[in-house]
């Protein structure tokens, strides 16, 4: 079905391959899951199956690709046989509503509307769609990524590519996804999913590919696969092929209608892999430093999407912010940001902090990093927003993150997972009192979970405080230091 034989390729202005000698079949009806660290190529090769590579993204192809059995000469050619889910799925929206994205490849393929109108509809069953009314731009990032994949198979494509289609998404977001790709395998959808969280997919997938470079470097059947020892998922940068385990996690002090009464609830814990930093005292009766939070709420047009009657995150220790899609954790960061309006009041130390003063002691990573990337190198994307003092750490905080040697390099010819490093790096030499990072993990392997975690605590350990909204069950056991769950309002 899908055939890439001795393939390279350089992005325009780029010094080196990405992809370097890439051999890699997938029959028809396969399940293939591609995985290997940050910047090996998985994104890329993607591309070339969905034609954005070189048809839409500038550069030097040589080798040979084949979609269908056929080369790909446009588009709309291969658009009618594949779907695609970025990792980031605003950047694939057309419209600005669920059902009219969702007709939006049917209206593009002239299909009758009668026919498209059932389809959609079909779909909005199957993903559980019909609750979001709202628009596109609206929505939570995992809400976004369920519409995004519900779109890329509304057309019914042969072949669907995923890439990494559970970053943002909660315990029962996977869930979801994980009943659909089932599904699409018993119609016989042939599959390619790039992806780092691997124990969703140990029972689904036909082949593991490895990359590594730009070229495959191990591929797996199912059963060998299964077999790997956590040394060897180590040695190749991969993460657990077991599900999370529960455990126990320090509740934050926090009440309102926004607050789950208890810190498990639809959370993904995992045994901790290493010890970490008793977590700082949350009790109501105790120290006050860092934020805390008094009535505050927040709604959109008329609806309630966030009320915490009070909340404390104190400072030098790292919270995490977690619950389902929807409940506001995004919101919750943007506050705490100064980014959105809202009523009650936001302190810090005991004093208030007006929404001015949160955007000048703030710093945040978003979900889409690239929306935050203004300069045109990674040396001056660090400089940006470096504060003196911290100045001389610039180079020893690249190192940690894997980004030494790329100083020259444009922000926007990164991997997704090196994008989402160079924002952590800029944010931790920001030097502000408040830091947020809002589902950095996504496009992060199993050694940088490791450097990002190193790189939070650090912030922490210099008296800021730090929020961590995720759903990786991965990073919130190495991170987390209390946890502050969210849930819908009622």
């Amino acid at each position: 079905m899908i055939q890439l034989k001795d393939v390279r390729w350089t992005y325009q202005g780029g010094e080196t391959a990405v992809l370097d000698g890439l051999d890699l079949h997938v029959g028809r009806g396969e399940t293939v899951v591609l995985c290997g660290p940050s910047g090996s190529g998985k994104s890329s090769a993607l591309r070339l199956m969905n034609g954005l590579i070189p048809l839409f993204h500038g550069g030097a192809l040589d080798g040979d690709v084949r979609v269908d059995g056929e080369p790909i000469t446009d588009l709309a050619q291969v658009g009618r046989v594949t779907g695609t889910v970025l990792q980031h799925p605003r950047r694939q929206f057309f419209t600005d509503a669920v059902d009219t994205e969702l007709a939006f490849a049917l209206e593009n393929f002239g299909a009758p509307p009668q026919r498209i109108r059932e389809r959609v509809d079909e779909v909005i069953a199957d993903f559980g769609l019909a609750e979001l009314t709202g628009r596109l731009r609206e929505l939570s990032g995992g809400q976004q990524q369920r519409v995004a994949c519900a779109a890329a198979i509304t057309h019914e494509p042969p072949v669907l590519l995923f890439d990494e289609p559970t970053s943002n998404l909660s315990p029962q977001g996977i869930a979801d996804v994980t009943a659909v790709l089932r599904e699409l395998q018993a119609l016989g959808a042939t599959l390619v999913i790039a992806e780092h969280r691997l124990h969703y997919l140990r029972e689904l997938a036909d082949r593991i590919v490895v990359l590594q470079d730009g070229r495959v470097t191990a591929d797996w059947n199912r059963e060998d696969f299964a077999g790997l020892t956590e040394e060897k998922l180590r040695a190749e940068g991969l993460r657990s092929l077991d599900p999370p385990e529960r455990t126990s996690v320090t509740t934050a002090f926090a009440h309102g209608p926004s607050i789950s009464p208890g810190a498990d609830q639809d959370r993904e814990a995992v045994s901790v892999a290493e010890e970490k930093p008793a977590a700082a005292t949350t009790s109501g009766e105790e120290s006050r430093s860092g934020v805390v939070l008094r009535d505050v709420r927040c709604a959109f047009r008329g609806r309630r999407v966030l009320d915490i009657a009070e909340a404390h995150l104190p400072a030098g220790a790292i919270t995490a912010v977690t619950g389902p899609n929807g409940v506001g954790k995004s919101t919750l960061a943007r506050i705490l940001a100064g980014l959105q309006r809202h009523t009650g009041e936001v302190l810090l130390d005991g004093r208030p902090m007006s929404r001015s003063r949160r955007q000048r002691e703030s710093a945040i990573v978003m979900q889409d990093v690239q929306r935050q990337l203004f300069t045109d190198s990674v040396t001056a994307e660090l400089r940006l927003g470096t504060v003196p003092d911290h100045a001389d750490h610039a180079a020893t905080v690249l190192a940690d993150l894997d980004l030494d040697g790329l100083g020259d390099r444009h922000p926007l010819s990164l991997s997704g997972g090196q994008q989402q490093r160079l924002v952590v790096a800029a944010v931790r030499l920001s030097g502000r009192r408040v830091v947020i990072f809002d589902e950095p993990s996504s496009g992060v392997d199993r050694r940088h979970l490791q450097s990002m975690t190193r790189t939070m605590r650090d912030v922490a350990a210099g008296g800021a405080v730090v929020v961590l909204i995720s759903h990786d069950a991965d990073l919130l056991a190495l991170a987390a230091d209390q946890e502050l769950c969210l849930r819908p309002i009622e």
